[in-house]
């Protein structure tokens, strides 16, 4: 009997207390919410950069449309209105670019090209690189343009496109 009660004494020694076992599940709590926490912060940033990504690839489409477009321009007129640009194409006429007032989508005559847009400037240049100020369409026969998109609405362009554009049929 001697030998039963020895065997029942040891086997009690060997478990855990239940101040272990706390110890352990708050240890295991703090790890899981912390792995928890670093995923879910990585998945946003995942978000976050595919929405951004997505607004660069569209604000670079919008901006080769318009370079193809302008470069072909007879002409070009600015409108002292609203920020807007208007010219003459040989195969598909009269085409304005504009951002209304007080509005943030870029319209390609009365069609949104691109949303989200913080700022849209065109300069205008004569044949030997000097600003054309105010814009005369006779002389004008290059076109800066800065297009800067804010996709997240925090007032910091997220998105800053900028070229010139030489107008092919300048002169003909």
């Amino acid at each position: 009997m001697m030998k039963k009660n020895n065997i029942i004494k040891n086997i009690s020694k060997k478990g855990f207390s239940l101040i272990e076992l706390m110890v352990v599940v708050v240890i295991l709590s703090l790890m899981v919410l912390g792995l928890v926490t670093f995923f879910t912060g990585g998945a946003r940033s995942w978000i976050t950069g595919q929405g951004q990504l997505q607004a660069q690839r569209n604000a670079r489409q919008a901006m080769d449309i318009m370079v193809r477009e302008i470069r072909e321009a007879d002409y070009v007129d600015d409108s002292s209105t609203s920020i807007s640009i208007v010219f003459n194409t040989p195969f598909d006429g009269i085409i304005s670019y504009s951002l209304p007032g007080g509005s943030s989508d870029l319209k390609r005559g009365g069609n949104t090209l691109i949303s989200n847009v913080q700022s849209l400037t065109f300069l205008y240049f004569d044949a030997s690189a000097n600003l054309v100020d105010p814009p005369d369409r006779d002389i004008i026969s290059k076109v800066h343009i800065d297009l800067q998109v804010d996709v997240d609405q925090d007032s910091n362009p997220d998105i800053t496109l900028n070229t010139d554009v030489n107008l092919r049929n300048y002169g003909l």
